[in-house]
């Protein structure tokens, strides 16, 4: 019998990635994920529950992830849960599980203020000043004849299609009103 092993995240990191530079060449980042489910329970109250997840990323997402994502951005993650066996600090062993990402993305638009550091959540529009024209010296200029201003011809209407009619297979009869 076939298994599967697949965990889908949306959420916001509740702090930067912690970036490691292991001794192989590999890179791995880890960061928490919050995901936060709102509900009304039976007694009519607003319940707000988040859950939190531990997430890896391995090599050239982690360099991605060290890059660009911070403190509170969006972020949709794809991966697989793994069993992490651990000794505290009372000698106790402790499981953990964590998400190991296979696919990241940034939800959101580079800051405009910041473009080198994140995303933020509101889409920010970019704008930029279109070049200024370079006039070239007096000497070098060509000499223009004035030419006439063409009228642009107005563009043709777009014809919507004749609405199909309806046709009923069934007489009024069936109807249930």
């Amino acid at each position: 019998m076939a298994s599967l092993n697949k965990v889908t995240l949306i959420g916001n990191l509740g702090a930067d990635p912690e970036v490691r530079y292991l001794d192989g060449g590999a890179v791995v980042a880890t960061f928490n994920v919050a995901t936060t489910e709102k509900f009304t329970n039976r007694n009519g109250e607003k319940v707000e529950q988040t859950e939190w997840f531990r997430v890896e990323l391995w090599n050239e997402q982690a360099k991605v992830a060290e890059k660009y994502l911070k403190k509170g951005n969006s972020v949709y993650v794809e991966g697989r849960l793994r069993t992490e066996l651990w000794t505290d600090k009372e000698g106790k062993e402790r499981t953990s599980l964590r998400v190991r990402a296979n696919t990241m993305q940034l939800l959101g638009s580079p800051t405009v203020d910041r473009p080198d550091e994140g995303y933020s959540e509101a889409p920010a529009p970019r704008q930029q000043a279109a070049p200024a024209p370079q006039a070239a010296p007096v000497e070098q200029r060509p000499r223009q004849q004035a030419a006439p201003v063409a009228q642009a011809a107005p563009a043709p209407r777009r014809r919507e299609p004749d609405p199909v009619p309806f046709e009923s297979n069934s007489g009024d009869d069936d109807l249930p009103f």
